[in-house]
């Protein structure tokens, strides 16, 4: 099971270079070329997308103890590139961004609260974009094979509703009430904890202010990505409106969260630019382009973003974490 992850991720990566070999690799190294640096600054338009997320989950912290707009916007940012180059199935960034957290002197249980309330929010808003995506595809002209895209969506709505069933029925405090019993009370600090844990989530999912704006915040975080698609193909002389751009950052978003178990979505990524690209009208070789601009994206934005991870733990190691 621990080799899972790196051999999905080798498996990934084989499949994404037989996809972008089928292609006319010689148009499209012409055309990464042509476009040069604009690709990077196509990369960089993913900031403002980090932002607004960080700005959502923000909402849900107390007021007292909440961090800077910039330092949650540095926790997404991490979360992000851990979630995105490491195999850890999607799990791994979000215990980052919580010791993060905590390292910002927020205390445990809303620390924890808010990560798992927006969690739950986020695979909400997804679903929220990715119906938008898929309403401006049919809306430019796309044939849709609805039927398993109802499936899809119906499986969305009952992760989330069981997601969020979860947190309000105390499973989690549930859960370490049994193993503390089984443990002969060796995990009495972790039971108490979880029992604090539950009774902040419940609070929170009663702010229905809160969850309405981290939703409507992380609704506009997911559309703002779509200037990456836009700039990207604007740059791979091959423009698009900002409509289409939103249809394709809405779906290649959706495969990238379908994928979770691949880390990066390595093979499946590049299959869904190369299927919407056809979908679009887009020459092959344009979505291809389109494909690397998007894992150059990754090096520009989610390696330092690594790097920030490791100096950010080495920083939290020199100071002990209030409780």
């Amino acid at each position: 099971m621990i080799r899972l992850g790196p051999l999905l991720a080798l498996g990934g990566f084989a499949a994404a270079l037989l996809l972008l070999a089928q292609q006319d690799l010689s148009e499209v190294g012409a055309l990464l070329h042509a476009a040069g640096f604009g690709l990077v600054l196509a990369a960089l338009a993913h900031i403002p997308s980090m932002a607004l997320n960080g700005h959502a989950w923000r909402i849900l912290l107390p007021r007292r103890r909440r961090p800077s707009l910039a330092a949650m916007t540095a926790n997404v940012w991490i979360r992000e590139s851990v979630n995105g180059l490491l195999p850890v199935a999607r799990v791994g960034g979000e215990i980052a961004s919580y010791r993060l957290l905590r390292g910002e002197g927020v205390a445990v249980a809303p620390a924890a609260a808010s990560l798992m309330v927006d969690m739950a929010i986020s695979i909400l808003s997804q679903l929220g974009f990715a119906l938008l995506g898929l309403a401006l595809l049919a809306w430019a002209g796309a044939g849709i094979g609805w039927g398993g895209i109802a499936l899809a969506m119906l499986s969305g709505v009952a992760l989330a509703g069981g997601f969020i069933l979860a947190q309000r029925a105390d499973i989690l405090s549930r859960v370490a009430r049994a193993l503390n019993a089984v443990a002969a009370g060796r995990f009495q600090a972790f039971a108490a904890h979880s029992e604090k844990i539950d009774r902040m989530t419940r609070r929170l999912w009663r702010v229905r202010g809160a969850i309405a704006g981290c939703f409507l915040w992380q609704l506009a975080g997911w559309m703002a990505g779509a200037l990456e698609i836009w700039l990207a193909l604007h740059f791979l002389d091959s423009p698009v409106t900002m409509a289409e751009a939103l249809a394709i950052e809405a779906l290649i978003q959706a495969v990238s969260s379908a994928a979770f178990l691949v880390p990066g979505a390595l093979g499946l990524q590049e299959a869904g630019f190369l299927g919407l690209g056809l979908l679009l009208g887009l020459p092959p070789e344009v979505a291809a382009a389109l494909a690397i601009a998007r894992r150059l994206r990754d090096l520009i934005i989610f390696l330092p973003g690594l790097l920030a991870w490791v100096w950010a733990e080495r920083r939290m190691a020199e100071a002990p974490m209030q409780a």
